[in-house]
């Protein structure tokens, strides 16, 4: 496996992704969806460490990538402009994404990847809203992000058969997120974690902020190295995952 197959596989990917959800009119107006890269590869990082994805599974990468593009876009409409023409169009591209994931698996025909998914986007919600409820401690609030970021992908992983590599893929999509957030608040601007604070009412200031999430991601990133060191997975996908860490 060399990095440009690794690169090959997240655009091919993407490609598709883009294909499947384009509009004209949203296009213009919303622009594209947000598609992690994070995201993509690990969607595929089981299958780049063994045998390659096959048509179905393929769409079934699709479908999971454009419920992930559906939630992203809901999460950015703001509360205060809620009412604009762009913030409009904004929840109907999450709307029409859902759909098209809908539509992409029942093509598929494939029932159980379906079900996990409906079960996954249920749980991501609720804890999408469990983030805002008052007396949670950082690491609630940390737990709660690594569904926001993994279940989807977990259960994809799960119809797949994948389960031995669910653990390393939810800690690095933690500490890939744990470290956007830090990026945010040391840039001076309210990240997901301080929006939380400051709505839960704690008396959290930026700067112990900071240093808690310093913490946790050398606490996390050495526990992570721990489980790459014992897991058999190709060289190149380590390095890329070290990558994907250290953005």
């Amino acid at each position: 496996m060399s990095a440009t197959s690794i690169t090959q596989a997240i655009n091919t990917l993407q490609s598709n992704i883009l294909q499947h959800v384009h509009h004209r009119a949203l296009l213009q107006n919303v622009g594209q969806p947000t598609l992690q890269q994070e995201q993509l590869f690990f969607i595929q990082f089981p299958f780049l460490n063994e045998t390659p994805m096959n048509d179905e599974q393929m769409k079934s990468a699709v479908a999971v990538g454009v419920v992930h593009a559906s939630l992203l876009e809901h999460e950015n409409v703001k509360e205060t402009e809620s009412t604009s023409k762009q913030q409009q169009l904004t929840v109907l591209s999450g709307d029409y994404y859902s759909g098209r994931y809908y539509q992409i698996l029942a093509h598929t025909g494939n029932i159980a990847l379906i079900q996990k998914l409906s079960q996954g986007i249920v749980e991501r919600c609720e804890h999408q809203v469990r983030i805002y409820e008052q007396s949670h401690t950082l690491e609630d609030w940390i737990d709660s992000l690594t569904v926001i970021e993994s279940k989807l992908i977990e259960q994809f992983y799960v119809v797949y058969n994948f389960t031995a590599y669910i653990e390393l893929m939810k800690q690095s999509l933690t500490v890939i997120r744990l470290q956007k957030e830090l990026n945010t608040l040391q840039q001076g601007q309210f990240g997901f974690l301080y929006k939380a604070f400051l709505l839960d009412g704690q008396a959290f200031s930026r700067d112990a902020l900071i240093e808690a999430l310093q913490q946790q991601i050398q606490q996390r990133s050495e526990q992570l190295q721990e489980l790459l060191n014992k897991t058999k997975i190709d060289e190149e996908l380590k390095l890329t995952i070290a990558k994907l860490i250290a953005i």
